[in-house]
């Protein structure tokens, strides 16, 4: 026998379709309609508590009218036309019938062995003493005494209060009749008034609160008007700021948001624009080449071979320049960590000997640590060490120095040879500038732009300064990070220093440790 399995409807579309609807609502209705029934909620409840408390209140009153009837009537003792003791229950409910007034919603009734020979005025009159429930409560209270609650069709709510009274003539009872339905019906007259100015209120409240939400809300329209303007290419709108509020907090994170990716985009935009237009001349050189290649001739093969090599290095050592351009914008470029820049200083000094034979010196040394990224510094330090090789003859004087002050840390590299002109010192800092060269260097222009983004990365700058008494002087100024405040050591003789290899084609060179003037 096969069981066919019992199909149970799913609820997924219920219990989803109230949220998904519910989503679809905008933001500033959504906010309006819960100030709106948080506000009736509390509307609402401070009614409820108000007709309890007056409820309360309007109790303890009739309680108080109660006992007060009661506390005057015991205190009755004395027969005011006689001057003696009461000894007829019919005269003392007769005086103390005579004597008090009640208000409006209570009525005294005197019984003399249960008839009634006398009761106050009353707009009920004779009608309370033919009630049923009002006759049942007093064959209740007969033999005690006390208060009952009636729910009289015709009156209300009732209280009907019995004092026995009992002499030397016979027995009778004071019935204090109290009816709380004018009581209450001001309440519930205050109630509906209250009712009507909380639905006012509440239709006013939600109207600001929409209005005011909408001009909350506005940035976030203006941030989606502005997210659907921008394109790829165009990545230069931002959103207005105003205020100091949380929404303002949001734009702001926004707008640096859309700094960061425009940044992004146009140093994309600048490394393909660079790679195509740098690299298109070595490609066609190397196409050119290799069209006019002639396979038979050996010579001719050595010769172009050697040509190609060289071309392909020239273009591998472009699109790594151009690839360190790219990642200095990047927020892992750097590696920060604290250095001795008086380490720092005499390595990079070690190392650029080797870059040609010129009379190296070292101009003095920062003492203590800073907070740096040290391969980033010493690549930088090297190439303007290069560059100064390229712009000086042998034996020329090449000095690395650094020094600490006014919260700067500055490093430096200084030559003898031709300078850099004023007018040229900023061009040289960008992409491909390039001031007189000598003869022979095949450099792209971008030793320097290399330079400075590192130094802009560390939150730096490079200043390029004339040397004394001829050459450049370039240096890295660098935000000092440190929590010490060390002062420049000052420069200490030590003898020539020779590196461990040295090529071929030149001697060792000849390292002076000095003290320069600061440009």
């Amino acid at each position: 026998m096969t069981t066919r399995p019992t199909t149970r409807p799913t609820t997924t579309g219920t219990t989803d379709g109230a949220p998904r609807r519910f989503a679809q609502v905008s933001v500033r209705t959504r906010i309006a309609a819960v100030i709106a029934l948080l506000t009736a909620a509390a509307m609402t409840g401070a009614g409820i508590l108000v007709y309890a408390l007056e409820s309360a209140r309007i109790e303890r009153a009739v309680n108080d009218q109660i006992e007060q009837e009661i506390a005057e009537f015991r205190n009755l003792r004395v027969d005011p036309n006689t001057g003696r003791p009461f000894d007829d229950v019919g005269r003392v409910l007769n005086v103390f019938l005579t004597r008090n007034v009640p208000d409006d919603d209570e009525m005294l009734v005197g019984y003399v062995r249960g008839e009634v020979p006398e009761r106050t005025a009353n707009r009920y009159g004779q009608e309370v003493l033919d009630e049923p429930d009002y006759q049942d409560a007093l064959a209740e209270l007969a033999d005690a005494g006390g208060t009952r609650v009636i729910e009289s069709p015709t009156f209300g709510e009732t209280w009907v209060t019995l004092v026995p009274v009992t002499n030397t003539q016979g027995d009778g009872a004071l019935v204090i009749v109290n009816f709380l339905r004018d009581e209450h019906e001001e309440l519930d007259r205050t109630l509906q008034t209250y009712a009507l100015i909380a639905l006012l209120s509440l239709g006013l409240i939600t109207t600001i609160a929409a209005f005011q939400s909408g001009r909350l809300l506005a940035p976030l329209r203006t941030l989606e008007e502005t997210a659907r303007e921008i394109t790829a290419t165009d990545l230069s709108r931002r959103i207005p700021e105003r205020g100091n509020d949380d929404i303002t907090a949001l734009t702001r994170t926004i707008n640096g948001m859309l700094e960061r990716l425009d940044a992004g985009f146009a140093a994309q935009r600048q490394f393909l624009d660079d790679a195509g237009h740098e690299l298109k001349t070595p490609l066609t050189v190397v196409r050119g080449h290799l069209e006019l290649l002639d396979h038979g001739d050996a010579e001719d093969l050595a010769e172009t071979r050697e040509l190609l090599l060289d071309e392909v290095d020239r273009m591998s050592r472009l699109v790594g320049d151009l690839v360190l351009l790219a990642k200095s914008r990047r927020h892992d470029f750097l590696v920060l960590g604290e250095v001795d820049v008086d380490a720092l200083t005499r390595s990079v000094l070690a190392k650029a000997t080797a870059l040609g034979e010129r009379e190296w010196r070292l101009d003095g040394t920062a003492r203590g640590r800073a907070v740096l990224d040290e391969q980033r510094v010493t690549q930088a330090l090297l190439q303007l060490a290069d560059n100064a090789v390229k712009h000086t003859d042998p034996g020329s004087v090449v000095a690395v120095g650094s020094t600490r002050e006014d919260g700067e840390v500055r490093l430096w590299v200084r030559d003898g040879g031709d300078g850099i002109p004023p007018e040229d010192r900023e061009a040289v800092l960008e992409r491909f500038g390039r001031s007189t060269v000598r003869a022979g260097d095949d450099g792209f222009g971008l030793g320097l732009s290399i330079v400075r983004a590192i130094a802009d990365a560390h939150g730096g700058v490079v200043r390029i300064t004339d040397a004394e008494p001829r050459g450049a002087h370039v240096e890295i100024v660098l935000p000092d990070r440190t929590l010490g405040r060390d002062q420049p050591r000052p420069a200490r003789q030590q003898p020539p220093h020779r590196p461990r290899q040295q090529p071929r084609h030149q001697p060792g060179p000849h390292i002076e440790e000095t003290t320069w003037p600061r440009s």
